[in-house]
């Protein structure tokens, strides 16, 4: 893999990590940033060229949705769940 295409796909990992965070719902967080960390250690070997640009269009479209169902559940948030609520022990 070239330099400038492993950068492209590092910065492609970390947004939509990033984005992926930003769900309100803890269950869809959670599966959202495990599901992107098991696809891109899944395809890490991948030389191909052709198609490592196929994976990227996939997952420039996944970042895509993950954006708009982050909004989508902004607009629709709920309540926390417990697991979320729990406060740090203080020491």
């Amino acid at each position: 893999m070239a330099a400038s295409s492993r950068a492209q796909v590092l910065d492609l990992y970390r947004a939509m990590l990033r984005e992926s965070k930003h769900f309100s719902a803890y269950n869809y967080r959670s599966y959202a940033i495990r599901r992107i960390r098991d696809a891109f250690r899944e395809n890490k070997n991948v030389k191909d060229p052709v198609q490592i640009q196929a994976l990227m269009n996939k997952a420039k479209r996944d970042l895509g949705i993950i954006r708009r169902q982050v909004h989508i559940g902004q607009m629709y948030s709920t309540d926390k769940l417990i697991i979320e609520n729990q406060e740090k022990p203080r020491t």
